[in-house]
């Protein structure tokens, strides 16, 4: 299903994680939830190109240092921060460090989904180059390692029996594994597997 691009909601409170999941999927964009920043920078290698709304004030690693830890990856990915009331200085200071904007808490729906709108639809050339290649990234890191291997066999000019044959398994269960490799890359063809295996650095131009 087409969305209108990626969410990922940082927060500790699970009562906004599950408002804000609610209102974000029932407006149409793709919503991902993180319960602190941590495991978001962990997880964002993988993760395909999106719109960044986290809670300012958090244990442990805190909106501040996100976007620091952003900011030093060179991340394309916009970031909206959310404060308390009075927190303003901190908001100043987090656009600083890169934010595209802020909002206080409470604030209401459509001023939030009009600005994740925005703040994807605003990201550079340079950022919709890296969205391309972050989200290739992540479909080849959703492949099983038995799905990488059939398709660096393919794109690598192998037939589905000389595949079978280097792994040991059966050329039927080989088009089964070629089938999901096609559609988790979602590549109509061999030749856009390719480039997609170029675009990846699975194999040099």
């Amino acid at each position: 299903m087409t969305t209108k691009g990626h969410v990922y909601v940082i927060d500790d409170d699970e009562a906004m994680r599950d408002s804000l999941n609610f209102l974000l999927d029932s407006a149409g964009f793709g919503v991902t939830l993180f319960d602190n920043a941590q495991s978001f920078v962990d997880a964002l290698p993988r993760l395909a190109f999106g719109c960044v709304v986290s809670d300012i004030r958090m244990p442990g690693l805190d909106g501040i240092e996100l976007l620091k830890r952003m900011k030093a990856q060179h991340s394309p990915f916009p970031i909206l921060i959310m404060t308390g009331h009075g927190d303003v200085p901190l908001a100043v200071e987090a656009m600083k460090l890169g934010a595209v904007d802020f909002l206080e808490k409470p604030f209401e729906d459509d001023r939030l989904t009009a600005m994740i709108e925005t703040a994807i639809r605003q990201a550079g050339p340079a950022a919709r180059s890296d969205a391309i290649a972050q989200d290739i990234a992540a479909r080849v890191g959703s492949l099983s390692p038995r799905e990488r291997q059939v398709m660096e066999g393919l794109v690598a000019g192998l037939s589905n029996k000389l595949i079978a044959r280097d792994y040991d398994i059966s050329p039927r269960t080989i088009e089964v594994y070629r089938a999901n490799v096609m559609t988790k890359m979602q590549a109509g063809s061999l030749s856009e597997l390719v480039r997609l295996a170029m675009r990846a650095g699975m194999l040099k131009d």
